[in-house]
């Protein structure tokens, strides 16, 4: 049996600086991204809003790199913060902070983007997580982003963590990906038979005027313009690190085992953009609590149910990648819910969305 190649890993997490007695997202005036350029050189950047930093680890050969990293991130982050008397959370929204309150950082690159999208651009206050995977072929990486795409409803039920708006409890188990709609070029990608094809769209938006360089390509899974990986961008902001590295570990078995299918003249069926869209929303509104349409048999099944199926499908490259600990972690979120059940039940418990917030910057430092 043929070795499967080191798929590695980068990952990006987006982080809310709060002010521990107001308990609202607070702007950190660059302090903690220049404390931490310090330390950490590239892998902090400023985001758009002045109250949010964002992390990304270096090139990780495994699970257990990428995890020692996420956890040295974070811990690096808190300790910055806590110098300037601030906490940091991570959720996909902020239960109650109002984007009309939030400076934006002042760069180039943010005023050309609010300049072309407005209040698209100055209400997008929201938090990702974003999971790089290794690819040096762009042929073969074009082709599995083309069948990865049916499992991004999946892996996004398992990460919603964004139940709130503006203070209000929206209906919504990921409101985020609601948020970051108004937004063009985003969503699911389209599907693409080659990468001259790929490629010959991106240079059309550039030449065109529509962007200024094709990582304005903001779809929730991409082949990356200027890294030879296939970038996962559907996810929210995860609580805990033992939750982002579960949502990773499942994200680099699901390539590793298309790409395995490749080797053996193999490959996953493409489903139309519509019917996955409609798993999206599902997923969105209801998490990993609703159903979602296993187009195969062409009926509702639980997600729960969709989830263990695909567990099922990568379960011979797990041990491969050495990342089942990870992995196995989805029992846990799907015994006592994600992100957004959590949020959703302390507010149950004590109807006060302060109280909320002191659970997320509770949770942000287990386990580091």
């Amino acid at each position: 049996m043929k070795k499967l190649p080191v798929f590695t890993l980068g990952v990006e997490e987006e982080y809310q600086i709060i002010d521990p007695e107001t308990r609202d997202l607070r702007s950190h005036l660059s302090k903690i991204v220049d404390g931490a350029k310090v330390i950490l050189n590239e892998q902090v950047k400023a985001e758009m809003h002045q109250s949010v930093v964002e992390v990304g680890t270096n090139i990780c050969k495994n699970i257990q790199e990428a995890e020692a990293e996420i956890k040295s991130l974070r811990g690096h982050i808190v300790d910055l913060a806590d110098k300037q008397g601030l906490i940091v959370g991570g959720a996909g929204t902020h239960p109650f902070s109002k984007w009309q309150d939030q400076p934006i950082t002042d760069d180039p690159r943010y005023h050309n983007i609010i300049n072309e999208l407005q209040d698209a651009a100055r209400s997008n206050l929201i938090f990702g997580m974003h999971c790089h995977v290794g690819i040096e072929n762009r042929e073969i990486g074009l082709q599995l982003m083309n069948q990865a795409c049916y499992f991004l409803p999946h892996i996004f039920a398992l990460s919603t963590n964004s139940p709130f708006w503006e203070g209000r409890q929206t209906g919504y188990k990921s409101f985020r990906t609601k948020v970051f709609d108004k937004f063009p070029r985003t969503g699911l990608p389209e599907y693409f038979d080659s990468v001259s094809s790929y490629d010959n769209f991106l240079d059309t938006l550039v030449k065109t005027n529509c962007i200024d360089n094709p990582k304005k390509i903001w779809w929730d899974l991409r082949l990356h313009p200027f890294y030879d990986t296939i970038e996962f961008r559907i996810c929210d902001m995860c609580l805990t690190v033992n939750e982002t590295m579960c949502i990773v570990s499942i994200i680099q078995a699901i390539v590793a085992k298309l790409y395995k299918l490749s080797l053996n003249n193999m490959s996953f069926n493409i489903y139309r953009l519509a019917l996955i869209k409609e798993n999206k929303f599902r997923a969105a509104r209801y998490g990993i609590e609703g159903h979602m349409i296993d187009f195969g048999l062409q009926k509702e099944v639980e997600t729960k149910m969709l989830i263990v199926e695909l567990l099922e499908f990568v379960d011979d490259v797990v041990d491969e990648l050495g990342s089942r600990e990870q992995i196995n972690y989805v029992y846990e979120i799907m015994k006592n819910g994600t992100g957004a059940d959590k949020q959703l039940a302390v507010f149950e418990n004590t109807n006060d969305l302060t109280k909320v917030v002191d659970f997320i910057t509770n949770e942000f430092t287990k386990g580091l």
